[in-house]
Order: structure tokens, then C-alpha cells, then sequence
């Protein structure tokens, strides 16, 4: 394992999170390669210099986030990429927590591409007051504050939530949590180097123009747009 990862500490349930964190990041980043079995867990704990109990359930959080899989007499082995769930806010947090694989970027950013695009469609389509509302407030919030700030990008990810939200589509909502994550954690990496290399705040007010006038094309496009533009600019940042 990476030693130059901080290793855990705290108590209860908040060091069995800096465990996981630990291991976590060590995997996303490939210090740990996919098919690589983790030392046993007693080696694992004296190393990390935690209790046994504790280094146990930070890799029961990592099962769960589909990095790991444990099997008798076969010990604890990284799994695939493929099965990572790449949505999970942890996942995506450990994935920017030092430089982010290119893959992993372009990935999120297809995804991005083939799911929202078709949401700001559903949302022009049935967007209510309410709904309007919330956008035209998330852009204001953008404006005043910017997205160089953790208020700024915090109305980024409610803009993108309203829209999902608007689409009245339960299982595009779910995709909420994870898509706001991945909105986050890329703006803020195109920043570690310095500013934005453009402002994206007009691409965002097209999409929200788009679907509060109730044009399900000209949201689609402006979306497509926006998305595009953003991965550009991810692409940008990471040849600094």
C-alpha cells in the first residue's frame, strides 16, 4: 500500500470510515490493482495500526461499494472496474482525491452525456412553478457566488437535481446523488491549478432558459452543450 496515503485515525464508526477512505483511495487510484488480494486481515490491521473489528468493516463498505469482494480460503481481492460502483459520492471522492484516471473521467462524462441531455428534454416537457423556481434561484446562487466557491457549486448540483427532478422520472432521480458528485468533484479539480479556463455560468443559464420556456430541443442541445464544453475544460486541467 501507498505509504505516503495518510494513514487512518480516529474512533468508532469515524475511523472505520478513515479505513475505508485509506483502502478506498489506495484502489480508485490503482496504488491497489484490480485482481490484488489485500493482506490478511490481522496483517491489514497491525499495519494500518487499527483493531481488527474496525479494519473488518471498513472493507464490508467497500463490498458494498462493489471494490472488493471477499471469499473463503480465497481472501479479500480488488475487483474489476467494472464493478465499482463509480456513482457512490465515496467512490468518486476517492477517485479526484489525488490525480483522477482519465478513464474514469471520460466515463462519467459519457454517462452525463447520454442521461442528461434526455432529462433537460423530460423537464421542458413537465417542468412545474416549482420546478422554475428552483432553477431560476440555482442559477442566481451560481451567479452571485461563482462556482470557485463551495456555495457556488453547491447551487451547481441543485440545478442539475432540479432537472432530474423535473423530469418526474423516479429512477433518473436516483441517478441525483451521483451525477451532482461527479459535477462536484470535476469542478472542483478543474480548479486546483488555477481558475476555470472559461466561465461555464452562461452554458447553465441556456439549459435553464431552454427548459423553463419549455423547448424540449433547444434543452437537449444546450445540455449536450454544456456537457461537451465541461469535458473540454476537465480535459484541459488535467494536461496542466
Amino acid at each position: 500500500m501507498d505509504e505516503q496515503i495518510r494513514k487512518p485515525r480516529g474512533t468508532g464508526r469515524r475511523l472505520r470510515g478513515a479505513v475505508a477512505n485509506y483502502l478506498g483511495t489506495a484502489i480508485v487510484s490503482g496504488s491497489i490493482a484490480p485482481g490484488e488480494r489485500l493482506s490478511g486481515e490481522v496483517a491489514n490491521a497491525q499495519a494500518l495500526d487499527v483493531s481488527r473489528s474496525a479494519y473488518r468493516e471498513a472493507v464490508q463498505v467497500l463490498t458494498a461499494k462493489g471494490l472488493v469482494e471477499s471469499r473463503p480460503k480465497a481472501g479479500t481481492r480488488v475487483l474489476p472496474r467494472s464493478r465499482w460502483n463509480l456513482l457512490d459520492p465515496e467512490v468518486l471522492a476517492w477517485a479526484f482525491a489525488n490525480e483522477p484516471d482519465l478513464a474514469i473521467v471520460r466515463d462519467l462524462f459519457e454517462l452525463r452525456a447520454i442521461v442528461e441531455p434526455a432529462a433537460a428534454r423530460l423537464a421542458a416537457e413537465r417542468r412545474d412553478k416549482a420546478d422554475i423556481k428552483t432553477l431560476r434561484e440555482a442559477i442566481t446562487a451560481m451567479r452571485r457566488h461563482t462556482l470557485a466557491t463551495d456555495a457556488g457549486r453547491a447551487a451547481d448540483r441543485d440545478f442539475h437535481d432540479a432537472i432530474l427532478r423535473a423530469t418526474r422520472n423516479d429512477a433518473l432521480v436516483a441517478l441525483s446523488a451521483g451525477i451532482g458528485a461527479a459535477v462536484n468533484w470535476t469542478t472542483q479539480y478543474k480548479q486546483r491549478s488555477g481558475a476555470l479556463p472559461r466561465d461555464p455560468l452562461p452554458d447553465h443559464v441556456r439549459v435553464g432558459d431552454a427548459i423553463i420556456a419549455g423547448d424540449i430541443d433547444a434543452a437537449d442541445q444546450a445540455m449536450r452543450t454544456l456537457i461537451e464544453q465541461a469535458f473540454d475544460d476537465t480535459r484541459i486541467a488535467m494536461a496542466r
